[in-house]
């Protein structure tokens, strides 16, 4: 596989979408210290799987976002996509169907990582493994980062090993062992734990039998505390009657005391109205002696508040005639200025009187030699204005006749020279012209030819690829059924596995008789209702004591009841049992109860689901004693039917696999057969571009050429007319130049007139500062 693009957007520095093209061959990247040329090796590490944050120079796998800056804000994701090339199909089988294989990785703030492989979500342990197929890795050797030469040169044996074995294309073959080795460890695990799983069970059942005779002993209880309950309620009830008798006797007792009390209520209440009726007179008498209190007290709060007024105002008073008082004094003070401040200003009235005596006719004289100046300084201006503008219009004129002529020299020279340089190129472009014809004409043949040969290639190369899909579809068939008719053996020899030891466990008990029954599928439960324990015990031989002993069956036994079929015609493999199984029988279970009473002594009924009627009465539901025989016959009888089914399945198994086998075989020759068409394919598709990028090459070299010729016969006739022009748009410059007046005369003659207009301007100041004298002097004076 061949990287062939990196795309990073959001990574560290790389805060816009950037891709950077890997082309075959050397690809080198150049730059200055911190431009971010590591960043692209770190990006590369992390699509490939790293999860070291210090391999990227991280203290945490967020820090490849990029975290902000002066001008740009912080990005909460970082991506980096890398594409590789996979024409050669060596890519997984899930990604193996295109010519390009696309790795994703993306990193959100506080929300981790997540892979995508050509647009599906996938593990990152796959896409570590899809580059460790490749030989290549986050963690590869490959990857050279700073410091690495010299510790490969001081690693140990072990590390120069990993070196070789990914240089030798096996380290992905160590991964996928590493992977199974824990997948066994992890199975064995499971097996482990299921053997565990079983032996609690049984422990489990034990521990139910011993729960049943509890239960058993705890109904026998249970009888025996509801009769001693009745015993104690009717005790109770023996008390509860003489404390209702006392309690009579008690009440009649407060009910004469109550009677006794209602007749000294009634005398006090005749007493209290006695004296309600002679309250009423004392209460008016309070009442018209409370009003005259009252208005006695409002009568002097008024008074006083009177006398508090009159005294503020007393005081008020006496505070004004001391102001006043005052301002009198401060009045007659006034008064005396006020009359000396009149003399003074009259004096200076008379003073100001005699000053201005004159001073309208000196103004009037001042304003008009200010006025005279004035006029004489305008005529002086406007006549320097003229000058000037004359002099600066004959300095222009000057300027541009001078730079037209250079102007005009200049472009006649470069024309002249353009125009033989144009003359030489038109000869070269039409030698260039009639060789890139006969070039153009081969190039054509050559594509034509490259096109014919690519249409061929393409043909086959599309009927391989269809042959290669018909044969991975019947391929993928085949190894789903292969993998289906496995897995359905698996699980069938697993579970005969698990019963044979469950069968043989309870077996290496020895001597029941349980090992020598066989019962009917689906009378598994209605045999164990009927022998339950009995049939743990063995069969008596030697000192053996205790156990089933042989007796010839009965002459006539007693019959069951009608609709009862005997247990007998459901078992095999005994032939203690004759007398026992002869004196049960199955019936439905709504019919126990009905036949029940019809029951002879040692008979006995049961269901298929395991319940019990005894002839002596004794009932036992399915549900609350489940047989453990009946398990034990269960699991045989199931034991029995996944051996068939087991046998069936793996043939099954093995004929999937010889298919798969053979589908795989005719993948394999299709996959090559279409590689080496592509190939050939691919060298067409070279072999046309070429031929005809030499073709379109030599179409533009032709075309160029003519457009040179003709390009370069209109540039060499426009520079000969502008060479022609400029010539006399250069006699027209230098004559006008000749006829235009003496420029520095005209300056020097804009000089003097600049001195006498300054003169006149100092002579208008002094006259207007003079007028502007005289006229302060009268307002200050006014």
């Amino acid at each position: 596989m061949q990287f062939t693009r990196l795309r990073l957007n959001g990574f560290k520095s790389f805060v816009d979408p950037t891709d950077l093209v890997i082309a075959p061959g050397l690809t080198g990247v150049v730059g200055p210290n911190g431009c971010g040329k590591s960043n692209l090796l770190e990006a590369l590490r992390w699509v490939m799987g790293e999860t070291r944050p210090s391999a990227v120079r991280g203290g945490g796998m967020e820090d490849v976002i990029f975290a902000g800056a002066a001008t740009r804000n912080a990005r909460n994701f970082a991506e980096v996509t890398l594409q590789i090339d996979n024409s050669d199909r060596l890519a997984p089988a899930s990604l193996n169907d295109r010519d390009m294989v696309e790795v994703v990785r993306r990193i959100t703030r506080d929300a981790g990582s997540a892979y995508k492989a050509n647009g599906k979500e996938v593990r990152a342990r796959d896409v570590q493994m899809l580059f460790a197929d490749a030989s290549t890795g986050a963690t590869s050797p490959a990857l050279v980062r700073q410091g690495q030469i010299s510790e490969l040169i001081n690693a140990k044996p072990k590390s120069r090993r990993r070196v070789l074995e990914e240089a030798a294309g096996i380290s992905g073959l160590y991964q996928r062992r590493h992977e199974a080795e824990l997948k066994l460890k992890s199975t064995e695990a499971n097996l482990e734990r299921v053997d565990d799983v079983v032996e609690q069970l049984a422990a489990q059942l034990a521990q139910l039998t011993r729960q049943a005779k509890q239960a058993a002993r705890y109904r026998e209880i249970g009888e025996q505390l509801r009769a001693a309950e009745g015993l104690l309620l009717f005790r109770r009830w023996q008390d509860a009657d003489r404390a209702l008798v006392t309690a009579r006797q008690a009440l009649t007792e407060r009910v004469t005391t109550a009677s006794r009390a209602e007749a000294e209520a009634r005398a006090a209440g005749a007493a209290r109205s006695e004296a309600e009726d002679s309250l009423p007179a004392l209460r008016e008498e309070e009442a018209i002696a409370a009003a005259l209190l009252q208005r006695a007290m409002v009568e002097r709060d008024s008074l006083a508040e009177r006398a508090r007024a009159a005294e503020a105002e007393i005081l008020r008073l006496e505070a004004r005639l001391a102001d006043y008082a005052g301002e009198a004094a401060r009045e007659d003070g006034l008064s005396e200025d006020a009359e000396a401040m009149q003399a003074r200003l009259a004096e200076e009235a008379e003073a100001l009187e005699e000053a201005a005596s004159g001073h309208d006719e000196a103004l009037d004289l001042a304003a008009g030699q200010a006025e005279e100046a004035a006029e004489a300084l305008a005529l002086r201006e406007e006549a320097m204005q003229e000058l000037t503008e004359a002099v600066a219009t004959l300095s222009a004129r000057h300027q541009a006749v001078a730079r037209l002529v250079s102007d005009n020299r200049r472009v006649l020279d470069r024309e002249t020279a353009e125009a033989a340089a144009a003359a030489a190129a038109v000869a070269e472009a039409e030698a260039a012209a009639e060789t890139g014809a006969e070039t153009c004409a081969a190039a054509e043949e050559a594509a034509q030819a490259a096109a014919e040969a690519l249409e061929l290639a393409e043909e086959e190369a599309h009927a391989a690829e269809e042959a290669r899909g018909a044969a991975q579809g019947e391929e993928a068939a085949a190894r789903g059924a292969a993998s289906e008719a496995e897995g359905e053996a698996k699980a069938l020899r697993a579970e005969v596995a698990g019963l044979e030891r469950l069968v043989a466990r309870d077996g290496a008990r020895g001597g029941q008789i349980l090992d020598e029954l066989t019962a009917a599928p689906g009378f598994e439960r209605a045999l164990g209702a009927a022998l339950a324990d009995d049939l743990k015990a063995p069969r008596l031989a030697g000192d053996l004591r205790s156990g089933w002993a042989r007796l010839e069956d009965y002459d006539s036994a007693q019959p069951l009841p009608a609709g009862a079929a005997p247990l007998a015609a459901q078992v095999t493999g005994c032939d203690l049992l004759g007398r026992r199984l002869g004196q049960v029988g199955v019936i439905d279970a709504a019919d126990g109860p009905r036949l029940q009473p019809w029951l002879r002594p040692g008979q006995r009924l049961v269901s298929r689901e395991g319940d019990l009627w005894r002839w002596d009465g004794l009932v036992a539901a399915a549900a609350d004693a489940p047989s453990a025989a009946a398990l034990r016959l269960e699991q045989q009888n199931r034991l029995t039917a996944l051996s068939a089914d087991l046998e069936e399945a793996e043939a099954r198994a093995e004929a999937a696999r010889i298919l798969h086998d053979t589908m795989r075989e005719a993948l394999r020759a299709a996959t090559t057969r279409e590689t080496a068409l592509r190939e050939a394919r691919k060298r067409a598709e070279t072999q046309l571009s070429e031929a005809s990028r030499a073709q379109t090459r030599a179409e533009a070299d032709r075309n160029l050429a003519a457009s040179r010729v003709e390009a370069l016969g209109l540039a060499a006739a426009r520079h000969r007319e502008a060479a022609e022009a400029a010539e006399a748009e250069l006699s027209r410059a230098e004559a006008t130049r000749a006829g235009l007046e003496d420029l520095e005369a005209a300056r020097a003659r804009a000089e003097a007139e600049k001195t006498v207009v300054e003169a006149a301007r100092l002579a208008m100041l002094a006259r207007r500062a003079a007028l502007d004298e005289t006229r302060r002097d009268g307002e200050a004076r006014a």
